[in-house]
């Protein structure tokens, strides 16, 4: 598979769902539903995913693929898959807060090695690429890229860090565990955005105590791994490793290296 495929189709099929979901965010109501697990699930969701996977399907027919909205592909076992959350945020699109994505990964051996992550409502759009580095684009988005920013994680201070965490998740232990930093600015975001702020080097800590699947985190991670950044374990600071049963993820910290971690 030439590396240059990989970023055009993850690019052009991440526009292509965003431009789905604007649509219907733009409309004056938006029907949600509710999935076995709980988790609301909008026409948005669903638009995008069928985007995604239709075009994977052609692009890459004989790689599998893992996609949130799929039940049937959670079943996946593949040293090599792609991974996908057609729409990371759905509470954030929901109250039209602007904080979703569009996530799309390829694992290899447990790795995020690329993806993209895209905030149509931000115009931004965070990749890495075949030469182990990430950039950002920023719109207008056209058939071929436009403006790609490097992106490189900030060195951090320690007596001030600065601190992305969840705006629909947080709770008790993420502040408590927050608050054994010395931090500077904390700042709140949904979705997969978090992982790119670390990334952008507009943050240098995201700690996540809480419940998250494979397809929430694989793209952000892979864009984080290209600036420099690190994912991992809060038990036990392993790296976090991709392609487990079930596709849940431990709680887990993204970070800038130099910061200087607790343990969990």
């Amino acid at each position: 598979m030439p590396s240059d495929q990989i970023e055009t189709v993850f690019r052009d099929l991440a526009l292509q769902a965003g431009a789905a979901i604007m649509e219907i965010y733009d409309r004056s109501d938006v029907d949600v539903h509710v999935k076995a697990d709980a988790s609301p699930v909008t026409a948005a969701d669903l638009a995008a995913d069928r985007i995604i996977a239709e075009g994977l399907a052609r692009a890459f027919p004989d790689i599998p693929l893992v996609t949130e909205e799929r039940a049937e592909s959670h079943r996946t076992r593949a040293a090599r898959f792609i991974i996908v959350d057609p729409l990371d945020g759905t509470k954030e699109f929901i109250r039209r807060r602007g904080d979703f994505t569009v996530n799309i990964a390829l694992v290899e051996d447990g790795v995020p090695v690329r993806g993209v992550v895209y905030a149509p409502a931000r115009a931004r759009l965070f990749q890495s690429r075949a030469d182990g580095t990430s950039v950002e684009e920023t719109g207008p988005f056209g058939a071929a890229p436009g403006t790609l920013k490097p992106l490189q994680v900030a060195t951090p201070d320690n007596a001030a860090l600065r601190v992305v965490a969840s705006k629909s998740h947080r709770d008790a232990a993420t502040d408590g565990y927050i608050a054994r930093y010395r931090v500077a600015d904390m700042v709140s975001a949904g979705s997969s955005l978090k992982f790119c702020l670390v990334a952008a080097g507009e943050a240098d800590l995201y700690p996540r105590l809480g419940r998250t699947m494979e397809w929430d985190t694989a793209a952000g991670h892979a864009v984080l791994r290209g600036a420099g950044g690190h994912v991992l374990r809060l038990d036990d600071h392993a790296p976090l490793s991709y392609g487990k049963p079930g596709f849940e993820n431990p709680f887990f910290i993204a970070h800038a290296p130099g910061v200087s971690l607790v343990s969990g």
